[in-house]
Formats: structure tokens, sequence, C-alpha cells
């Protein structure tokens, strides 16, 4: 008889980055238990796998246990942008430890492998520019932001103590800025901030005076590599990102240029405890995955901007 497609449960599958890794592994194959308590996710992003045999969505905290038999965990679930993040800091706490603690103690009991989807925040507002992985960070732990960025720290303590004490397999990708068709208008991450700001006809809002830094990456090229990190033999952590740097003032005149050129910048005061630099280094993730982004901004904004439009029009 031929092997049964791989098991695999994606906590926040509905959500932007969860929903196109569910298509990626429902295209090749696999199986898919999405898990989603719909906070920032959103059940149309995986609408057209409703009913699909080897696709099953379950509206689930992950802060509470749940007993499931899967092979492979993608623990994606948890608020990444900061307006979502910090509506409610215990809950965010909450889910990165919980959470996290929840399903490695599922994966310890089925013998699943678990990737965690940590972040570049847990590098704070670094002192080391570029940030390799073995960099380990300038957090402010009391600070408005610390409920994102202490609490994927304490995930990825969480894994790797699982690891030492009960052998789990775990993989840990620390991803960098993530854009793409998805992403919720109302996120405030910079991206849709511009894109959304700019197809209302509104003035594109800069912090500061737009010379912090980011490095985009598209969403494709991010899930791409965390299949390679969950296929592969390296646990991490491993940076996933883009290394392109743009300012974020280069940003808004790319999306001003592609949408209404005549609009004005503004600015406003910069929020507290926002990162001034944020560039992967991605030798490791080239040298053990062969992984690179393929996506440059100029040409990952076009979709970008098309999925914002349709979705402001409707």
């Amino acid at each position: 008889m031929p092997a049964s497609p791989p098991r695999n449960l994606i906590t926040g599958g509905a959500g932007f980055v969860g929903s196109h890794l569910v298509d990626r592994l429902i295209e090749a194959g696999e199986e898919v238990i999405c898990l989603d308590n719909f906070f920032t996710g959103r059940k149309a992003n995986v609408a057209q796998w409703i009913g699909h045999p080897r696709f099953e969505l379950i509206r689930h905290d992950v802060t509470e246990p749940i007993r499931l038999e899967v092979d492979r965990i993608w623990h994606l679930a948890c608020p990444a942008s900061p307006v979502h993040y910090q509506h409610n800091p215990i809950k965010t706490a909450k889910t990165s430890f919980l959470g996290t603690y929840n399903m490695l103690g599922l994966a310890r009991r089925v013998g699943a492998r678990l990737l965690l989807a940590s972040t570049s925040e847990v590098y704070g507002d670094p002192e080391v520019h570029p940030q390799p992985e073995s960099y380990r960070g300038c957090v402010n732990t009391i600070g408005i932001r610390s409920c994102y960025d202490e609490g994927k720290r304490i995930a990825e303590t969480l894994c790797f103590d699982y690891r030492r004490m009960h052998g789990v397999e775990i993989r840990v990708a620390r991803i960098f800025n993530t854009y793409g068709p998805r992403m919720l208008p109302d996120d405030g991450r910079v991206v849709s901030n511009f894109i959304v700001q700019a197809l209302k006809g509104q003035p594109l809002t800069l912090y500061g005076d737009g010379s912090q830094t980011r490095s985009f990456c598209y969403v494709d090229d991010l899930v791409e590599g965390l299949i390679r990190l969950m296929n592969g033999g390296h646990t991490g952590p491993m940076n996933i990102g883009n290394p392109g740097e743009f300012t974020i003032r280069q940003l808004a005149e790319l999306v001003r240029a592609r949408i209404n050129p005549d609009l004005p910048l503004t600015c406003q005061p910069l929020p507290a405890d926002d990162p001034l630099q944020r560039q992967p280094v991605i030798e490791l993730a080239q040298r053990e995955l062969g992984w690179q982004p393929t996506v440059p901004l100029e040409q990952g904004l076009e979709p970008t901007i098309a999925y914002f439009r349709e979705m402001l029009n409707r």
C-alpha cells in the first residue's frame, strides 16, 4: 500500500502566512488541519479548501490544549502586528507561552515534528546590524512591544527545553517582515498602511523621519523557506527573510509611485521601542536549505496592491 500523505496541523492557519502555507501543502497532496481562533485569521483565506477531503478547519484557541493525531505541527498562531498584539498584551503573551507549551506537549505525545514561527523581534532594537542568528538581542522587557518580543523569546526557550528534556523534534524560524496578499488592511504594518492610505487617496504617514529600515520578504518566498526548514535537518533558530534593506521613506515612495505619485508624505512621532534597523543575515538558510528570496520588493508590491484594491472595492 502507498504511504498515506503527511498530516499537518497549522495553528493560525487561517491567517496571512498560515493560509498561504495551507495552499502549498494541500497542493502538494498533503493533509491539513487548520486551527484558528479567528482573532486575526479570516475564514475567507481558506474558503477555497472548505469541503476538500484533505482539509479540516477547527475553531480553537491554542491557549487551551487539544488532542489530535498529526505528523507535523506548524505553530504560527499569534497576532504578529503591533496593532493586534498590543490590543490585548496579556492574551498575546499567553498565546506565545501557553500556546507553544500546549503544541509542544502535543508534539511530544504523538511524536510530531514542530516548527515554531518565531520572529526577528527577538533581536529587539538591535545593537548589531545586520542580525545573525548568534546575536542575542536587545529587548525592553517592560515595553509596549514586549508581550510579543518576550513572548516569542520564551517560546524559543520552551522549544529547546522540550528538545533537551523530551527529545521533541523542533525547527525554529525567525521570520522577518513579510508582505503579500491576505494581509489585513488594519494591521498597522507599514506595507499595508501605505497601500491602504494610497488607495484611499490619503497622505502616507511616516513615523519619525522615515529613515528607519526594514527588510521585506514576499510571502511566497517565506513559505518556501518554512517548508525547507521543516523538511531539512537543521533545528535553527534560522533567519528567514529578505536581506534587501529599505528605508521606510523609500517604501512609501515605491507605493506612492505605483498608486498616486501626487500624494504627500506626512510625519508622526516614532512609537516607543520601534526598532530603527532590521536586516537578516541569511547565510545559514542559504547554506543549510539552499534557500534565498527570489521576489524583489518592486515585483511583490504589484499583487499586494492588486489584492488590497480588490478588498477595498468590495
